[in-house]
């Protein structure tokens, strides 16, 4: 069996009914995708999922496309947009779209060596910061190990000081498999980007510091739940994958959360989105 291509809305819940800890339907939806490239998901009817969807707030990251290049079809009706483009054309890039417009939009760590990136879009909104990050690869063979470590240590700095003032929902693909349970092959990636020793205890840490994952407190146990398939050998149909995108948040809101979900089905990039349903 190839890799699928196409999306059957059909075959999809859009709906949550799972209450949250405290006992409470959501009454915010938010969604989160690694696109890997804006314009080839919308040829992939990408857009026609996300309209159906009908998050919230939906946070899109790998773009890969200029603000002055983008097609029409991404501006959806009905909501707020906000684009971060690479210095570098057709390199990462971040996109939020919100339905409620944000109290304050701002872009990047205030850290040159990252912002040129076009990787961080933060919103906040009257009762929480909104985060939707695209976080550095460690690369191949791990050259570029040592700037995601940095990055770890700016951006768990400047989210701790949003973290002070009100509560954090972050989302993206952070590139990193946490634990074992979190991807398809462990004993063999250890020294493959996404799953070194380093890039995990980054993950351990941060969530040290008073975060959730969100996917984790709910599902503890559950195997085979990966985001991200490579294009090789077929690995989506085999589900030999990687869990890289997450929901996280303040300790303080883990019990808001009704539930994490993983969209597996929905086909046009080599990750699936992702989506968080939670009562605020």
């Amino acid at each position: 069996m190839m890799n699928k291509t196409d999306s059957n809305m059909d075959e999809i819940n859009f709906d949550c009914q799972k209450l949250n800890a405290e006992g409470k339907k959501y009454n915010l939806k938010i969604s989160s995708w690694n696109v890997s490239g804006i314009r080839a998901v919308i040829k992939k009817n990408g857009i026609k999922y996300i309209e159906k969807e009908d998050a919230d707030i939906v946070a899109l990251q790998e773009t890969k496309c200029d603000k002055d290049k983008l097609p029409d079809e991404v501006k959806l009706k009905g909501y707020h947009h906000y684009f971060l483009e690479s210095k570098k054309p057709g390199y990462c890039g971040v996109a939020l779209y919100s339905k409620e417009k944000p109290v304050d939009v701002k872009y990047g760590l205030s850290d040159p060596e990252f912002d040129d990136e076009g990787r961080l879009i933060i919103a906040e909104y009257q009762k929480f910061f909104f985060i939707n990050v695209y976080v550095p690869n460690a690369g191949q063979k791990l050259v570029t190990l040592p700037k995601r470590l940095q990055w770890n240590k700016v951006f768990k700095a400047y989210i701790k000081k949003l973290d002070e003032k009100k509560p954090v929902i972050i989302c993206g693909d952070m590139n990193v498999a946490h634990q074992e349970i979190d991807l398809k092959n462990p004993k063999t990636n250890t020294k493959n980007a996404g799953f070194t020793k380093e890039e995990r205890e980054g993950m351990t840490d941060f969530l040290a510091v008073g975060f959730v994952d969100t996917f984790r407190a709910l599902y503890p146990d559950k195997t085979d739940a990966y985001t991200f398939w490579s294009y090789f050998a077929n690995a989506r149909s085999k589900n030999i994958g990687w869990r890289l995108d997450y929901f996280l948040v303040s300790e303080r809101m883990k019990d808001k959360v009704c539930d994490n979900v993983m969209r597996d089905k929905v086909y046009g990039s080599d990750h699936c989105p992702i989506i968080l349903y939670i009562n605020i």
